[in-house]
């Protein structure tokens, strides 16, 4: 019985589609969040002076930390971009398959 479920549900064109998607969609943001991190580090590596440059006159504060802040908020809005997409339209995909095969 439930060999034919997953073979139902693997079978549906719909099911197809939101794997291409959810993939696509994944592999975007981890590419992009690889970007931002090893960027940050590439920066780190050749240029440290850059970031060590304080970000004004006289503050002890430098320009490396709110980036590294800004890197660490980027996981969060890159987090919360794909559980807005999950929770929308690849939810709505999966209802649908599971309204069709019931």
């Amino acid at each position: 019985m439930q060999e034919d479920s997953v073979a139902a549900i693997k079978g549906h064109p719909l099911y197809a589609e939101l794997v291409a998607k959810r993939k696509r969609f994944a592999w975007i943001l981890t590419i992009l969040m690889l970007a931002i991190y090893y960027g940050f580090i590439l920066v780190i590596a050749f240029e440290p002076q850059w970031l060590a440059q304080p970000i004004a006159e006289g503050a002890v504060t430098t320009i490396g930390i709110p980036i590294g802040v800004a890197i660490i908020v980027s996981a969060f809005i890159l987090t919360g971009i794909y559980v807005y997409r999950a929770n929308g339209e690849f939810d709505r995909m999966t209802r649908t398959i599971r309204e069709d095969l019931l």
